[in-house]
């Protein structure tokens, strides 16, 4: 660092200080300080921005924005009839009072945290109670919990509020590694842990590539070998909790107290199942640990007492696989017994079920990270990332650029942790951390205008891209932190403002200065998700099952589709129309309509996903099951509320898909094609062929012209202006 002093003048680096807006010649057009940045650099370049957007443009853009669905069409006329100076901001807090806010913009952190509800690897088990993650980011973003306090619970909720079970669950941000529970090396697989730990909280929260400086000082930025592991130190004595109880005291002590009367009441039974039980356990136990190695061996053996902070780490390490498939009740043993054990086994278990109706309900759990205890074991600087390589022993500590002190860490007094977590996360929201409030500040701007003010959002080093307006970064940082890391407040700013009302209109002149739109001379049209197109398809269908939060489902995949770790087939229909951030989120296996719609590789923190253009996705709108269904329960909504007006039938589709009446040529092109199409379904009919009807008709269509018109509203969810917003 001493040999570049220019880093020292690298932006990022630099504590953001509330700009003076610029002057403008077109002040008119400037709703807020927003526009005037904006405007300033456009003006710089003789540039004019967009006219402002229609109206029912403009609203199906915000509402996609902020919730992922269409909106409907009373909201619709409800907006079209208000003529009034405040209705564009009635629509946003509207939006952004609506639970389906949450669960757009949960999906958004989803990625950044790798969220999946398995393991990855090999066997990609899958991980029972981590969805209590996904709905506590969802909840988060409702309440609008200030971003700062859901820093601190995701990096330390357990050190800092451990009676808080928002704050444990929390705590999962840092539990979706990817983990191969049956690797035998057990402190190599520890490493890669922290490994994935330290780059993920680098980029998320301090937008850095740390992974660079693992191996040696980063080749870009001031990010020294040291450093990386001064950063991992805060995570060296934490370790996965998958048993955090999510209940209050009053219902820990009920359940207790039921536990303590049917534990009494089957004791004899149980003792009599333990019996037969041992062999099969004993032989699992020496399984598993035979296959260990002489350390994580003697770290099982050591008497608790004796056990140093790695010896505990091995220790808890080992308990997954030395009792792999056995859960405290002992399910899981009774297939390995045989014979006449197995046969005196099912009859003792089958009494032992006769007591069910005293044994109390499971209480909730939930996954996260915990700590060993108040030690740590010791953190070196690694010889080219070795784990078995050990060079310089460190303390946890931040960027050298930044804050070369050591870190103070003092343990909370409410918990058996280190505090190193949350020292940690006390820098990381302290308000004078230049890189927090720029980094997220930088990604709300991002989702909302597909393009980030720094367009790399997880890289504002020197590789990053950092030509966009760094005034307005500075802006809206110091606002984001002013206005109480409120993370509503800072879309409500920006979604009011002139630049996201602007049209989508394309102009050559413009695009000759500025062809990748960088100065925002016009909004930037963007596609919509994978997760958003088929919630969209139900909405419009009159599917959509709206209810919210709990176990993750399982919609229908295509037949002969083999996913490793299973994938549930009996669940109601019902259940698999429910909203797609409650998809089940396998690692090795995304939903497939998903992957062809660019879901991210969920084994690492995804700031910006790819948008390509593939065969395979319009193959998928056109030949997928999910869709064709929606198309008939899309025609059977239109033609049960028009009856026999066709002109309102196309009319209505027309609003629903894409929030506008079809223009005199579509409509005219739609009545050909329906008279065509129901013409040729005639005759097939009359030859007692299969056609594709409306769902749940209830309105006497002729059959031909409902057939043809489920071909139409099949149409509409193939086309780009239902699968894009501008």
């Amino acid at each position: 660092i001493a040999e570049g002093a220019e880093y020292e003048l690298h932006w990022a680096y630099i504590p953001p200080k509330r700009p003076a807006a610029p002057a403008v010649k077109r002040a008119g057009w400037a709703r807020n300080d927003v526009d005037r940045f904006i405007l300033a650099r456009l003006e710089k370049e003789k540039l004019s921005p967009a006219p402002e957007a229609p109206r029912d443009l403009w609203l199906r853009r915000v509402t996609f924005d902020l919730t992922g669905l269409p909106h409907t069409l009373t909201e619709l006329d409800a907006f079209l009839a208000d003529t009034s100076i405040n209705a564009h901001e009635r629509v946003v807090d509207r939006l952004l009072a609506s639970p389906h806010y949450g669960e757009k913009w949960a999906r958004h952190w989803l990625d950044l945290a790798r969220y999946a509800d398995s393991d990855g690897f090999k066997a990609d088990d899958t991980r029972p109670n981590i969805w209590r993650y996904r709905d506590y980011v969802i909840k988060s973003f409702n309440a609008d919990k200030p971003y700062d306090r859901f820093v601190k619970e995701q990096l330390a909720g357990d050190e800092l509020w451990p009676e808080d079970a928002d704050a444990v669950v929390a705590t999962g941000f840092n539990r979706h590694f990817p983990d191969e529970y049956n690797a035998r090396n057990l402190l190599q697989r520890r490493q890669d842990i922290l490994n994935d730990i330290t780059d993920t909280t680098g980029a998320v929260f301090m937008g850095m590539t740390f992974g660079c400086a693992r191996c040696h000082d980063h080749k870009f930025d001031p990010i020294l070998h040291k450093d990386y592991y001064k950063l991992q130190a805060f995570f060296a004595g934490s370790r996965a909790k998958d048993d955090y109880v999510l209940a209050s005291k009053s219902e820990q002590t009920e359940y207790n107290r039921q536990r303590a009367n049917w534990e009494a009441q089957t004791k004899d039974l149980r003792e009599q199942i333990a019996k037969l039980e041992a062999p099969a356990l004993k032989t699992l136990y020496d399984d598993g640990f035979e296959k260990f190695t002489e350390d994580v061996k003697d770290a099982v053996n050591t008497e608790p007492e004796k056990r140093n902070p790695m010896q505990w780490l091995m220790y808890h390490k080992a308990q997954w696989q030395l009792h792999y498939g056995v859960d405290e009740d002992g399910n899981g043993v009774g297939q390995k017994l045989k014979g006449d054990a197995k046969k005196e086994w099912e009859a003792l278990r089958k009494q032992l079920a006769a007591f069910d109706s005293i044994k109390p309900k499971p209480l909730p759990i939930g996954s996260g990270l915990t700590d060993i205890g108040r030690e740590a074991p010791a953190t070196h600087v690694l010889k080219v990332g070795a784990y078995d390589v050990p060079l310089d022993e460190v303390q946890p500590g931040f960027l050298t650029i930044i804050d070369p002190r050591p870190a103070k860490v003092v343990p909370t007094a409410n918990s058996n942790s280190s505090g190193r977590r949350a020292a940690l996360a006390n820098w990381l929201t302290d308000p004078k951390n230049p890189l927090t409030p720029r980094v997220m500040a930088n990604r709300i701007w991002t989702y909302h205008f597909g393009r980030g003010v720094v367009a790399t959002p997880s890289d504002f080093g020197f590789a990053g891209d950092t030509d966009g307006n760094l005034e307005l970064l500075d802006w809206l940082a110091s606002t984001f932190v002013e206005q109480g890391w409120s993370i509503k407040k800072m879309h409500r700013m920006i979604l009011l403002s002139s630049v996201y009302q602007q049209g989508s209109v394309f102009n050559e002149a413009a695009a000759k200065v500025d062809p990748d739109n960088k100065l925002l001379w016009r909004f930037h049209r963007q596609r919509l998700t994978g997760e958003e197109i088929r919630d969209a398809v139900l909405a419009v269908s009159g599917d959509l099952n709206p209810q919210m939060f709990g176990a993750p489902v399982f919609p229908e995949i295509p037949a002969g589709l083999d996913i490793r770790g299973g994938w549930k087939k009996n669940e109601s229909e019902d259940a698999k129309n429910r909203r797609s951030v409650y998809v089940f989120v396998r690692r090795n296996s995304r939903y497939p309509m998903f992957a062809a719609f660019d879901m991210p590789d969920t084994h690492e923190s995804c700031a910006r996903r790819s948008v390509t253009t593939t065969a395979p996705q319009a193959l998928s709108l056109l030949n997928d099951k999910v869709i064709l269904r929606a198309a008939q329960s899309f025609a059977g909504r239109v033609l049960n509320d028009c009856q026999s007006d066709v002109n309102a039938q196309i009319a209505t589709a027309y609003r629903l898909a894409f929030s506008r009446e079809p223009d005199a040529a579509e409509r005219q092109l739609a009545l050909e094609f329906l008279r065509k199409q129901s013409a040729i379904i005639k005759t097939q009919l009359e030859e007692k062929k299969p056609v594709a009807l409306p769902a749940k008709l209830t309105a006497s269509i002729d059959p031909a012209h409902a057939a043809a018109f489920t071909d139409f509203c099949h149409a509409l969810f193939n086309s780009n202006e239902f699968v894009y917003v501008n």
